[in-house]
């Protein structure tokens, strides 16, 4: 039995103007339903809602995407056009672009929290031009670095689950903080004297939030994506 074509934004045939559809271009589509998802999240975007943003009817829409599914393959790709990975000239610099890419992802995950929930499916479901140039311009670096082939992709992969992982956690509170209109100074203050109270029964946890008890959260948190990051690509150097 034949296994059926995947489909996808990307891969389907575009369909023709028709005189008869309002002029709505999928640029103006996608910029509009990147703004909603900046402003609202992943579950309160709708192809109604979209539509009614757009002012226009649904079906003008669907004329473009099929289905929402289809609408999140392109705005992931549009976001992804903010990445920038540097060109690596001299193979010594191979590890300063490693770096920047890395935090060049990050950035763009905390600027819109609402990729981190689609990012399960990136690198297998989504074949947009941006994501596939990122993922080509990464292999590049890690090539440039010394590494064959294979194990330039492992390597690529490796840095690139770290980082999202990282900034899935901030995205999500980036989004907390949105939904309670508090920003992080006073989030801490009110979270904090109830960590610090839940980690009493817990010796090293209790020296831990002790050692913190005067650190900013956002520094803190840059310091630790910089520890993580600098461990991983120690590793990685360490295998050249």
């Amino acid at each position: 039995m034949a296994s059926e074509e995947y489909t996808s934004v990307w891969t389907r045939p575009k369909r023709g103007r028709r005189r008869e559809q309002p002029a709505l271009t999928q640029q103006q589509i996608v910029a509009e339903a990147i703004k909603l998802l900046d402003a609202d999240g992943l579950e309160a975007l709708t192809m109604r809602k979209l539509g009614a943003a757009l002012g226009a009817v649904a079906t003008a829409v669907y004329w473009h995407v099929a289905n929402k599914d289809e609408l999140l393959e392109l705005v992931v790709d549009e976001v992804y056009g903010e990445v920038e990975v540097p060109t690596v000239a001299d193979p010594s610099a191979w590890r300063p672009a490693a770096e920047a890419a890395a935090r060049s992802v990050r950035a763009m995950i905390v600027r819109h929290p609402w990729v981190a929930p689609t990012l399960a499916d990136v690198g297998m479901n989504y074949l947009g031009p941006n994501l596939m140039r990122i993922s080509d311009d990464l292999l590049g670096t890690y090539l440039a670095a010394g590494f064959e082939l294979i194990e330039a992709d492992q390597a690529a992969n490796t840095v690139l689950g770290y980082v999202i992982g990282v900034a899935s956690v901030e995205a999500a509170t980036v989004s907390k903080l949105k939904r309670t209109g508090k920003d992080m100074a006073a989030w801490q203050a009110e979270v904090w004297p109830a960590a610090v109270k839940a980690a009493e029964p817990y010796p090293h946890m209790r020296a831990l939030y002790a050692a913190n008890s005067n650190t900013d959260l956002e520094a803190g948190g840059e310091d630790n994506f910089s520890y993580g990051l600098a461990r991983i690509l120690d590793g990685l150097e360490a295998r050249l």
